[in-house]
């Protein structure tokens, strides 16, 4: 093969090897700052002749691993392994619009193929650009046509809008509809925004996944979808509502059983939503809903803004900095959110009514929204108070008593059962705490009995509701 000869640009960087790296590096930097994309070669020289180098995937992790740690804020290059002219080299592909990136602390711009360092006033200057440019990403033209968009959905969302008397146009076409919501350009070119919202097979990725205990060791379920923000939302919320607990309580003064979540199912969406709708797109890290034994944590991989807490938000202090304004205002058309910055103020309020706690966090990589679970016995606990069941409801239903705690214990107790029994169907731990807080009490007023009286702690006890007891002997 014939020698090919490169030669070196703004946006083109070439490198002998990769004990260049700290060099390469502030090079990544310079061409960002300038031109947000471009690409680094390992393995030519300044004049363009390839003349390769040892590739390993150490190496490759080594290279990545170096970008990652002394660029920030971060990017996330293609790092690949390549031959050009039979002999391998590496290339790596990097872009991103956060500028100014800075290089081991210090800003850098490229000027034709040299990499010169900023000063104080031109990164101000730059800073002062970048601060009127937000949602970037979102308002570029995407990769796909108005022939991606999924019809139905589009008109859907139209018609949730008018419901919420934030839309007062009718649906006409795709293009009309996406022309009035800003989500195609002059050129009638499908933005980002609109394809991330509404194309029929976005790649938008959820990774969803329960754990056996309080750590990843072990997981039960995993499963990865991609879709728009419309469909993940849904996936989501019917992800994690499948996948937690549903205490059975009783309407006062009735003996209607109703299911209540361990999370407020309102907080759930809201954590998804906000999720989604300020995630870094350009991260290549997926949105994640992970359910642990004591928590549920909703994660999306977006930077929290710098100088600001969570508390400043649910407060009120400050109003609403969403990193995509474009999309989160089309969700306040359709009322999936209610009002711009508001969302942390909602999840703590509606959390705090149903006595769970929750907590946000900022992670190195992301932020997270953590929903923590009640255990098996204050679940059990939750589903037996406040109960007050009508005094007729015996002669109403058999299958009530007066108290919904005698119900769960003297019904299962038709049949003589052992303690332990009795505790795994009402999903307790404690054998001690149970025993006094309800065996005891309904031994006291006779409602249930021992088989073997004589002896209370006889390994072979069990207990049993008397007037209620199969006999043996009767069809039932």
């Amino acid at each position: 093969m014939a020698n090919i000869n490169f030669l070196e640009n703004e946006v083109t960087e070439f490198k002998k090897t990769t004990g260049e790296l700290k060099e390469s590096i502030i090079s990544i930097v310079s061409i960002l700052n300038k031109h947000q994309s471009g690409r680094l070669y390992f393995g030519i020289k300044d004049n363009g002749e390839i003349i390769g180098q040892d590739v390993s995937s150490k190496t490759i992790r080594e290279v990545s691993k170096a970008i990652s740690e002394n660029i920030e804020p971060k990017i996330y290059p293609a790092v690949n392994k390549i031959k050009l002219n039979g002999k391998e080299c590496i290339l790596v592909e990097f872009e991103g619009d956060d500028i100014p990136y800075l290089a081991f602390g210090r800003a850098y711009m490229r000027v034709g193929d040299e990499d010169r360092q900023l000063s104080m006033k031109e990164i101000r200057k730059i800073i002062l650009k970048d601060e009127n440019e937000i949602g970037k990403w979102e308002k570029k033209v995407s990769d796909y046509t108005i022939d991606d968009i999924n019809e139905e959905l589009l008109k859907e969302f139209i018609e949730k809008g008018q419901k919420a008397k934030r839309i007062n146009f009718p649906y006409t076409n795709k293009l009309e509809i996406l022309k009035k919501l800003s989500l195609v350009n002059k050129n009638n070119e499908l933005l980002n925004a609109g394809y991330i919202l509404f194309a029929k097979n976005a790649k938008l990725e959820l990774q969803m996944a329960i754990f056996a205990t309080e750590t990843k060791l072990t997981f039960l379920d995993i499963d990865q979808v991609f879709g728009n923000i419309f469909e993940l939302i849904e996936i989501g919320e019917g992800y994690i509502r499948k996948n937690i607990k549903w205490p059975v309580n009783f309407k006062s003064g009735s003996i209607e059983r109703v299911e209540i979540p361990e999370i407020p199912l309102e907080a759930i969406r809201e954590a998804i939503i906000n999720s989604l709708i300020h995630r870094d797109f350009k991260n290549p890290k997926s949105n994640e809903v992970a359910i642990y034994k004591d928590r549920v944590e909703i994660f999306n991989p977006g930077e929290f803004p710098e100088g600001y807490k969570p508390e400043d938000f649910i407060e009120g202090k400050e109003g609403s900095m969403p990193r995509n304004p474009l999309i989160a205002n089309t969700l306040y058309l359709s009322k999936d959110i209610e009002k711009w910055g508001s969302g942390f103020r909602r999840i703590t309020e509606t959390c705090a009514k149903a006595n769970v706690k929750v907590k946000f966090e900022i992670k190195k990589n992301g932020f997270c929204v953590i929903f923590y679970r009640k255990s098996d016995e204050e679940l059990f606990d939750l589903t037996l108070e406040n109960e007050n069941i009508h005094e007729n409801a015996q002669e109403t239903h058999k299958k009530h008593t007066r108290n919904a705690q005698e119900d769960f214990i003297l019904e299962f107790c038709r049949e003589a059962r052992s303690l332990k029994e009795i505790l795994e169907y009402c999903g307790y731990k404690n054998a001690r705490s149970f025993r006094e807080k309800y065996i005891n009490p309904l031994l006291k007023n006779g409602k249930l009995k021992m088989t073997i009286p004589e002896q209370p702690k006889n390994r072979n006890q069990k207990y049993f509701t008397p007037h209620r007891q199969k006999n043996k002997n009767s069809v039932i």
